[in-house]
């Protein structure tokens, strides 16, 4: 089963300072409206090619629009062996909707 966060408990790790490696897997096209503080772009169907350059000594927070596109990764990268993966609940909709930043995409 996928661990999932609710938005107000990851903002409140933003703003704490915590350290995991936050991950937008939405489409080029979708990043160009804003992306949480902090995070980092490779769209979802980069993550095969890609996985071996995510952290595994923390915590990967994945998320995308609605949560459903992030939830699927997470599982696809817990069967490739990452254990620490969480799934942001609702997705960028969910934290628009709390009001939190969403920054320009750099």
């Amino acid at each position: 089963m996928v661990k999932e966060i609710e938005s107000v408990e990851l903002e409140k790790k933003l703003s704490a300072k915590e350290v995991f490696y936050l991950l937008d897997i939405r489409s080029d096209a979708e990043v160009v409206h804003g992306m949480l503080p902090s995070s980092a772009h490779l769209p979802m169907h980069l993550i095969p090619v890609r996985m071996n350059e995510f952290p595994k000594d923390r915590e990967i927070v994945l998320y995308c629009r609605s949560g459903a596109r992030s939830y699927h990764a997470c599982m696809y990268l817990m069967q490739q062996g990452f254990n620490n993966v969480t799934n942001l609940k609702g997705g960028i909709i969910d934290w628009a909707r709390n009001r939190f930043e969403i920054v320009a995409y750099a």
